[in-house]
């Protein structure tokens, strides 16, 4: 019975695939655009675009990596899928690795979607949907950049695209850290040798609190932020950020302010996975959640 369900799901993910892709859109691929500079920095990205829709709705693409190492090739399968699907994807790079590099990555972050909206007649992309997606330390990013972009104004005010405002309709996070504090104590046990959010935010919580509070997306899932939509998705067997500190606690904060949310559980799955080919392997996991996430964006963008 049970190798009867299984090859059910199989089937099923293999025609959900296949069904968003049926438009068959062509790609056009748009090579390192360079979205901004900032300290010196040319920050680019790769823009996946579905040839031949007109005003496509756009995903600005945000990798995972612990704020330390990662590009944006990370995105470059969901670029292609998402763009055949008539979804384009723009996948960027931002700063990385540096001790107390906080907030740098979140303001590139957030040029990013600034730029796209933009360009957005130049590249033929809808102005008013525009979505973010992450993975892990992306997912952080692009939440907060959701949730809190306004609160990050105070830096890089001779960008080009400075003025231009960066709310989005939704966000996709994968495997995501949403509460900072919870995550640094989560290194304790995972990694003391390695500790991410400490490197990322300089300090120590007993050093300051208070920059745990501001840089944690949690922070911010109040009322007046709930018209954007939110999809988390998670693995069951994550070692590197737990599920229920994190995706758990952050969609019962969402749900409680009145947003629209919803979760994609992944069972026996871990962490960095969404960057690996999934096309047609209908047991991968980044394949598992595609019916859920078509829908999800479907009605979000």
């Amino acid at each position: 019975m049970r190798a009867i369900l299984s090859f059910v799901a199989a089937v099923v993910v293999m025609i959900s695939i296949s069904e968003a892709s049926a438009a068959e859109y062509e790609i056009t691929n748009r090579s390192a655009l360079v979205f901004a500079e900032h300290d010196g920095t040319k920050l680019v990205g790769d823009l996946y675009l579905p040839k031949g829709r007109a005003k496509a709705p756009v995903l600005v693409a945000v990798h995972g990596g612990g704020w330390q190492i990662g590009n944006r090739q990370f995105y470059r399968y969901w670029g292609l899928f998402l763009a055949r699907a008539g979804y384009a994807v723009f996948a960027i790079d931002y700063r990385l690795g540096k001790p107390g590099s906080y907030p740098a990555a979140v303001y590139d972050t957030k040029a990013a979607v600034q730029f796209i909206r933009a360009k957005a007649a130049e590249f033929d992309l809808d102005p008013d949907r525009i979505g973010l997606i992450g993975d892990s330390a992306g997912a952080h990013l692009a939440a907060l950049v959701a949730l809190a972009g306004d609160q990050y104004a105070s830096a890089y005010r001779d960008d080009a695209d400075a003025a231009v405002p960066a709310n989005v309709k939704c966000m996709v996070g994968f495997y995501g850290v949403y509460d900072m504090y919870a995550q640094w104590t989560r290194d304790l046990a995972a990694r003391p040798n390695d500790k991410i959010v400490e490197k990322f935010l300089g300090v120590s919580p007993m050093q300051n609190r208070r920059i745990y509070f501001d840089a944690s997306p949690i922070s911010y899932a109040t009322m007046d932020h709930n018209q954007i939509h939110f999809l988390l998705i998670h693995g069951t067997d994550d070692d590197i950020v737990d599920p229920e500190t994190q995706s758990e606690a952050f969609l019962s904060a969402l749900a409680q302010a009145g947003f629209f949310v919803r979760r994609i559980v992944i069972p026996g799955a871990g962490h960095f996975w969404s960057s690996d080919p999934f096309e047609g392997d209908p047991h991968s996991y980044s394949a598992q959640t595609i019916p859920r996430l078509m829908r999800f964006l479907e009605s979000s963008l």
